[in-house]
């Protein structure tokens, strides 16, 4: 594969609008928060990834969710070689696609972890442009991202935060004229539209604007917007009628909907259902 090409995120999903699932680990070893369990977290992880397939999600998420406070862009080589464990076992027991999300925006990362284990794709928070953070300034790396994935010939698609949660972007920012940037010089194969932090709602303005911004652009029509935070059984019907094309969804899906909480397969279920249409 080379940067000329740009793999087809729509077609990694077997959806017409897809649902992608999070699984939020639990503290990796290193990190504050960390109990040293290496059996339990791989426990956890497959436990709610079987939840999220089972009640029919058609993609999942692995992120290092229990690390705060996250290294703003270089994690640790511990925390890279526990990830790609995690993920090979992820990959081999589902069978719907799986990304990568190394946080707080070690893209190098992820998309080695993605190569390694097979990933269909990986989610960069700041992927053009620079956004101010608890972990300081953090800034986007497409140029050395895309050229990354061109070295190690990875077939790992790249869905990139516009005006990513937690964070602000620096300067003049408008969200239409950085959508298109993502897309056009950034060359991400798919945008995400999130609200102001996990499980926070996202604003219908912001996805109309950016589904319109792509649509109006003449930029590649196979790069999907999804909602990144905030979808639930009652607002993801108004997600997709404000433009949306897929949903990732987290909080929403985990017992009694807190975040650090279990995957509910009953949750999963409602909000599969209530999506419609494709299956």
């Amino acid at each position: 594969m080379t940067t000329a090409s740009r793999p087809s995120l729509r077609d990694r999903f077997d959806a017409d609008r897809p649902l992608v699932g999070m699984v939020h680990l639990p503290a990796l070893p290193g990190a504050p928060a960390a109990d040293g369990d290496r059996d339990a977290i791989r426990t956890r992880m497959l436990e709610d990834a079987r939840r999220l397939e089972a009640g029919g999600v058609d993609g999942i998420i692995l992120e290092n969710f229990g690390d705060a406070p996250f290294y703003p862009d270089d994690v640790p080589k511990h925390v890279v070689a526990d990830l790609t464990a995690l993920a090979v076992a992820l990959t081999d027991a589902v069978d719907v696609p799986v990304g990568i999300n190394v946080l707080r925006n070690d893209t190098t990362a992820a998309l080695s972890i993605a190569a390694a284990a097979d990933a269909a794709f990986v989610r960069v928070n700041v992927h053009v442009g620079s956004a101010a953070t608890d972990q300081g300034v953090i800034e986007g790396r497409a140029h050395e991202t895309l050229r990354l994935r061109d070295r190690i010939d990875a077939d790992v698609a790249i869905l990139a935060d516009v005006h990513v949660k937690h964070a602000t972007p620096i300067g003049d920012r408008d969200i239409e004229r950085t959508a298109i940037e993502t897309v056009e010089r950034g060359r991400a194969d798919g945008l995400i539209v999130s609200g102001p932090g996990t499980g926070r709602e996202t604003e219908l303005e912001d996805v109309d604007r950016v589904a319109g911004a792509v649509a109006r652009s003449g930029v590649d029509r196979s790069v999907p917007v999804f909602v990144g935070s905030g979808v639930t059984a009652e607002t993801i019907g108004d997600c997709f009628a404000a433009g949306a094309d897929g949903a990732i969804v987290g909080t929403a899906l985990k017992k009694d909907g807190e975040t650090t909480n279990p995957v509910s397969e009953e949750r999963v279920r409602r909000v599969v259902a209530a999506r419609g249409g494709d299956s």
